[in-house]
């Protein structure tokens, strides 16, 4: 049973509803509206099923006349006549107001009235009849077999005799083995005329002969292998056996130099020498403004592109006349015709595969496709637009359109907010293993300091050796480029840590609320680095984020990655779904794109991972410096990713 049938214009206006169950007409504006929002505005028209809360959406699209047909029924049920009823919804609604849609346009729209109630009810009743279950087949009779068209002679097997294709194959078969015995038999002969024949022709020599001939096969032999011996002579030094250590040219060869076992200095803080390091290297550009964070930048060949498609037109008008050229240039053009799957198939294909090459999932660019090709399919073109020009725009337009995802995060402004309500902005950091999470926490820090911000960094790493270390390290350069001094003697980012083996939860926790007696604008939660797969570090991270809800949620993944960066977001979100005891759990919130600087235009892993989430890319890391820190740009991304 059907909960609604709708049909809407593309600019929202809603032309014609049915309502199956009884209830208020809103019951089915929440669902249509979380599928203009979810699917249609954002591009994802790959699959044409959406499911929202308990119900499920199918719908199609018109786009000769920017039409929308979407049908919700329960997702408990199984209606097995519903693709078959919006389709024949579909061609029924076009055909009976073709006329008035073509004649009066958008003002046929506005001014028409569709009374369709009548037509709709006579299609669903045939959907429906036609997916009742059929009665049972007839079993045929022996007259209606094949078998009964046999002759009993056909069917009569003497004993000896074989079918008439095996007797066949097996002859073929024998055929071949006779053929490679010959070979056989050839191959060994004629190395045995150079030989003695038998032991017959032996027997006719005498001693004396066979003596003589033997010495001279054997001065032969000697000969031949002195001549290769000659032609790969030994070398009169001989490599001594065994390694030596290599010794490299800037090196030190004094092992005494590099032992710092010295009791006296190894783990004491006062002994150690102050770290000395050039600002120049950990900021990177002076030029910069301070606390600005810079978009991403791509520079575009699209004058070279130009000058090629003038140089490519140009060519065919001088080497032909004037009615060939004329042809050549019009050749591939679509004239004022409706767009079909198979003029889309074979440019698809080919955007198929540029966007895997691209580093783009290949799951993911097989959604993109589809969901072009529903988008173009049936539009109207016009008389001068080739058809890989058209696909190539409105892919464009929807990777654009991915990388924009409804929820934008302003980290800022949410700790100003935060700080109005006089308690710390709380930002947790997830991943795999070795995607750079405390290094880009680092270059979090140094950006919220530069805009005034207090930070506490909480190492809640606890498993990695060496990771308190890091945060450690950071934390005293970056309070040696923000000293105290400079910010009226408030010492600007700290460090807390309770060592190692410790539960990451309660030192999220004991951090959060040092912040919020201290004084702290932004927490940082630097958490250890586990594989989407372990259950058991899985099921610590949904703890930690449960026990103590942070505001943002980040989810750090390397650029470098294709298909892999959906299996770890997918599994990353189902974890912490799974995992949570709260009833509405705590998924990802957005993305931290690191590594950058290592893929030149191979930048699909941004689409594969804000696809899969609907998720914003929040940072992108593009360096080893503190300053490498961008914010997403949409449209220089898929300017990467689309150059050829």
């Amino acid at each position: 049973m059907l909960d609604f049938f709708t049909i809407f214009s593309k600019g929202g206006l809603v032309l014609w509803c049915f309502q199956g169950v009884r209830g208020p007409a809103a019951a089915a504006t929440a669902p249509v509206n979380a599928l203009i929002r979810s699917v249609l505005l954002q591009e994802r028209g790959g699959s044409n099923s959406f499911t929202h809360e308990a119900l499920t959406l199918k719908y199609k699209l018109d786009n000769q006349f920017e039409l929308v047909f979407v049908v919700g029924f329960q997702k408990i049920l199984t209606l097995t006549y519903v693709d078959k009823l919006i389709d024949d919804v579909h061609k029924e609604f076009r055909d009976k107001y073709r006329n008035e849609f073509q004649q009066k346009g958008t003002l046929g729209l506005l001014n028409g009235t569709f009374d369709f109630k009548d037509d709709f009810l006579r299609l669903l009743r045939e959907a429906e009849e036609s997916s009742k279950v059929r009665a049972p087949t007839v079993m045929k009779t022996f007259e209606q077999s094949v078998k009964s068209q046999k002759t009993v002679k056909c069917m009569i097997e003497t004993r000896g005799e074989k079918p008439k294709e095996k007797v066949k194959a097996k002859k073929n078969k024998g055929s071949k083995k006779e053929g490679a015995e010959t070979v056989t038999a050839s191959s060994k002969a004629a190395p045995g005329e150079k030989q003695p024949s038998s032991a017959g022709d032996r027997e006719e020599l005498t001693k004396d002969e066979i003596l003589q001939k033997n010495r001279e096969e054997f001065f032969k032999r000697h000969m031949k292998a002195g001549e290769k011996s000659s032609k790969s002579p030994k070398p009169d030094a001989q490599k001594e056996k065994g390694k030596k250590p290599r010794v490299w040219d800037l090196g030190n060869s004094n092992a005494k130099v590099l032992d710092y076992s010295d009791s006296t200095t190894n783990g004491n803080s006062e002994a150690c020498p102050v770290e000395e390091f050039d600002p120049d290297v950990a900021l990177g550009d002076r030029n910069r403004e301070p606390g600005r964070l810079y978009d991403l930048e791509y520079e575009s060949d699209e004058e070279a592109e130009e000058e090629k498609v003038i140089q490519n037109t140009s060519k065919p008008s001088t080497k032909k006349g004037g009615l060939g050229g004329m042809f050549g240039m019009l050749k591939g053009l679509v004239g004022s015709k409706s767009l079909t799957r198979e003029d889309m198939d074979p440019v698809l294909e080919k955007m198929k595969d540029h966007l895997i090459a691209k580093n783009v999932a290949a799951e993911i660019a097989v959604q993109l496709c589809e969901s072009v090709a529903k988008k173009l399919e049936g539009k109207v073109m016009g008389t001068f637009t080739t058809v890989t020009s058209t696909v190539k725009q409105a892919l464009q337009e929807a990777l654009v359109q991915i990388l924009q995802p409804q929820r934008r995060v302003d980290v800022l402004r949410d700790v100003m907010d935060a700080q109005r309500h006089r308690r710390p902005y709380v930002v947790t950091f997830c991943g795999v293993n070795g995607v750079g999470k405390s290094t880009n926490l680092a270059k979090i820090s140094f950006w919220l300091i530069e805009n005034g911000f207090s930070v506490l960094i909480a190492a809640c790493d606890t498993f990695r050796a060496g990771a308190v270390e890091q945060l450690r390290t950071h934390t005293r350069r970056l309070n040696a480029l923000h000293p105290p001094e400079s910010h009226g003697g408030r010492t600007m980012v700290q460090l807390y840590e309770k060592g190692y083996g410790k539960d990451a939860a309660g030192i999220a926790m004991e951090a959060i609320s040092y912040a919020r007696n201290q004084g702290f604008d932004v927490v940082l939660v630097d958490t250890a680095g586990r594989m989407q797969d372990n259950a058991p570090l899985m099921t610590a991270l949904a703890k930690l984020i449960a026990v103590n809800a942070p505001d943002l949620v980040l989810f750090v993944g390397e650029a470098l990655v294709g298909n892999e960066a959906v299996d770890q977001l997918v599994k990353f979100n189902k974890a912490l779904a799974d995992h949570s005891m709260a009833q509405t759990p705590r998924l990802i919130d957005g993305i931290v794109l690191t590594k950058f600087d290592t893929i030149d235009d191979k930048v699909g892993a941004a689409i594969s991972m804000t696809y899969i989430t609907s998720k914003p890319i929040v940072f992108v890391g593009t360096g080893q410096t503190y300053c490498d820190l961008r914010s997403l740009n949409a449209k220089a991304v898929v300017a990467a990713l689309m150059k050829a």
